[in-house]
């Protein structure tokens, strides 16, 4: 019994010796093999051997998955067959780099500018002195005084909740914390998409009532040869109901305000609305040399980059439209208050369109019986 027991146990050590000489052999052999498939690897050219993963090598492969490369998927959202999007990279460079940056200057910039012209040109005072009868006239009825502050008023929300997301992550988060942040961040997003909605109502309104009266003509090159009288005292060009400053700052807010409204919609609902391909091929008929083809997602990019920027143009010029309407100019904000601005005030800035009134109200007089 005893010697069967003995060798049992010898047949057990025989076999687990031959189960380790058998790993042993495999793991040499596999570890030939690696060095033969490297080998072989190398002499041909850095290719998988027998394309079983494909013709290209590893850095090869990850260069093309990096630049954008996009696969076949069975699911219904074919981005996923992209697994890296190297678009973004760059997106959020720019955005987050120069946009913000440059951003920042230009709204520090008008602001600096405009305290040095008060400093140096004062408020811009009534040359004669309002009128000692307080006579007025009437710059802008009801309704279009209505569509100035619907438009106003939605754009400065608009321009606030921007911001906040373009910057409040740097200042505002710590003032207040991250839970309020995210509070106030949150709905003032869903606010900025409901309030668009008022401000393309007023642009539109705005278009209707203004247009006729703001189409450039020559005398707009005689105002602005003289800056329009705002850096001389005592000097007032002739104008009509607008003047060449304000033509600009209403086709500025016109152009502007659409261009900012139509790459809004395209992000609010990103993969229903795909503008950039569309403009950059018919900019290449001009000579551009514009990406014809683009993705979802980069069209959703674009509108962002695009939006950001006119957002950051047009605050800009809203910001020094407000100083010359407040407390740039003496009489100017009465225009969209009361509506009824001094006489003396019109007569200065606005010479032609005062004599126009007056004409058509002293034809509009009955005769005495």
């Amino acid at each position: 019994m005893i010697k069967i027991l003995h060798f049992i146990h010898t047949m057990r050590l025989i076999a687990t010796m031959a189960i380790f000489v058998g790993f042993g052999s495999m793991a040499i052999n596999a570890g030939a093999t690696l060095v033969i498939d490297n080998t072989a690897h190398a002499q041909q050219g850095g290719n998988v051997p027998g394309n079983a993963l494909g013709s290209m090598s590893d850095a090869q492969m990850w260069r093309a998955i990096k630049g954008g490369v996009r696969g076949d998927v069975s699911i219904p959202d074919k981005q996923a067959g992209q697994l890296v999007q190297a678009n973004g990279d760059a997106w959020r460079g720019f955005r987050n780099g120069p946009l913000a940056t440059y951003g920042a200057y230009a709204m520090a910039g008008i602001i600096l500018l405009l305290i040095i012209f008060f400093v140096v040109r004062g408020k811009i005072k009534i040359d004669h002195g309002p009128d000692p009868q307080g006579r007025t006239i009437e710059r802008f009825n009801a309704l279009e005084r209505a569509v100035h502050w619907l438009t106003s008023t939605s754009f400065i929300f608009l321009a606030f909740t921007g911001l906040n997301i373009l910057y409040g992550r740097y200042f505002l988060k710590d003032m207040i914390g991250a839970e309020a942040f995210g509070m106030i961040t949150y709905y003032g997003k869903l606010g900025h998409n409901y309030v668009s909605f008022a401000f393309i109502v007023g642009l539109i309104m705005m278009f209707l009532l203004w247009f006729r009266f703001n189409v450039p003509n020559f005398r707009d090159l005689k105002w602005l040869a003289v800056g329009g009288g705002m850096f001389t005292r005592g000097l007032h060009p002739e104008s009509g109901r607008f003047n060449a400053g304000q033509k600009i700052i209403f086709w500025s807010v016109i152009l502007g305000g659409f261009s900012l409204s139509f790459s809004g919609i395209a992000m609010i609902w990103p993969y229903e609305f795909q503008p950039w391909a569309g403009t950059f091929a018919f900019l290449n008929n001009f000579g551009f040399n514009l990406p014809a083809i683009t993705s979802e997602l980069q069209e959703v990019q674009l509108s962002v980059l695009w939006h950001s920027i006119m957002s950051m143009v047009m605050i800009v010029i809203v910001i020094a439209h407000i100083y010359i309407g407040s407390v740039g100019m003496e009489g100017a904000f009465e225009a969209v208050s009361s509506g009824q601005v001094d006489i003396n005030w019109a007569k200065e800035h606005h010479s032609l369109w005062v004599e126009e009134e007056m004409q058509k109200n002293s034809g509009q007089q009955q005769p005495a019986e």
